[in-house]
């Protein structure tokens, strides 16, 4: 058996790397509720005490995967259309609509969030890969058409929509476009979302998607997002919602750099089509219980 020499550069005391461990800070993602439920615990007077980040956190490559019409290209959306806001260019990667039309998609945005539309257009940089499919197939090419834009355009944020646009008709070789994609973001220190579809078979809160669960086993974390449609009396008094309708969820399943809420979470997309993060479910549960209890039918 031939003898190996050690990779003796990849072995680093952890008193050395402390120059380089980032700050751990909140990134707004302009979806209300969100923000609230990433955290960090310290200690005070002795006991741990709960700080919450006020956004993803800073440099975090997070995984948003649902079914069709959940809301994931409008969340990823409002965090470009967010991050425009505080004067920071977000380049969004679209392999599912063309340039034009993400381009369109991301006006209406800003214009239910209230933000002129004159912001993204300087602060939001498209990479057209719907249209150019060489980006889709050809990993080099993309990673080398990333690094351009961020270092031109001096971006901090990475949107993708949708990651699984580059492995869909090859998911089996999804862990070897992923790992290399998110060591690239995390090599540029982008905070970064990226949209994951799930097939109708998955199962409804989980992290799989297409792809398998490589997809979020690889990236820091996932955005879950679910959509159940109301089949029972049972479930229209508690969501409070007429059978026949749709009611749409949200939990986050894992997150590598912070601590975060693990309870699961009504969903709503507004008239304007924005998505926001509502009540815990057992809020519901409760609340059901206690009409219940008054007698309300």
């Amino acid at each position: 058996m031939r003898e190996h020499e050690p990779l003796v550069e990849a072995v680093t005391p952890l008193a050395e790397l402390a120059e380089k461990v980032p700050t751990l800070e909140g990134v707004p993602t302009g979806v209300p509720g969100l923000d609230e439920l990433f955290f960090v615990t310290e200690w005070r007077d002795g006991k741990p005490m709960r700080r919450t980040l006020g956004g993803i956190p800073r440099y975090a490559v997070l995984q948003v995967t649902g079914v069709s019409d959940t809301g994931k290209s409008l969340m990823v959306e409002q965090f470009a259309v967010e991050r425009a806001r505080h004067g920071e260019t977000c380049v969004f990667v679209t392999t599912e609509a063309p340039g034009p039309f993400a381009a369109l998609s991301l006006q209406l945005r800003a214009r239910a969030m209230g933000v002129p539309v004159e912001t993204i257009d300087r602060s939001v940089v498209l990479i057209d890969a719907a249209t150019h499919t060489n980006l889709a197939h050809d990993l080099g090419t993309l990673l080398s058409t990333l690094a351009y834009a961020i270092r031109t355009y001096r971006a901090k944020a990475v949107v993708i929509d949708s990651l699984t646009g580059f492995y869909e008709a090859r998911e089996m070789q999804a862990r070897e476009i992923v790992r290399p994609l998110y060591l690239f973001l995390k090599r540029w220190h982008q905070t970064a979302l990226a949209v994951s579809q799930k097939r109708s078979g998955h199962e409804l809160l989980t992290a799989e998607a297409a792809g398998g669960f490589a997809v979020g086993h690889i990236l820091d974390g996932s955005l879950v997002l679910a959509k159940q449609t109301i089949l029972s009396p049972q479930q229209a008094r508690l969501y409070r919602t007429p059978i026949g309708e749709t009611v749409r969820l949200f939990r986050i399943d894992g997150c590598r750099l912070s601590g975060h809420d693990t309870t699961t979470h009504l969903l709503e997309i507004t008239p304007e089509g924005l998505v926001r993060i509502g009540p815990q479910l057992t809020e519901l549960v409760r609340s059901a219980h206690a009409r219940e209890e008054e007698g309300e039918e």
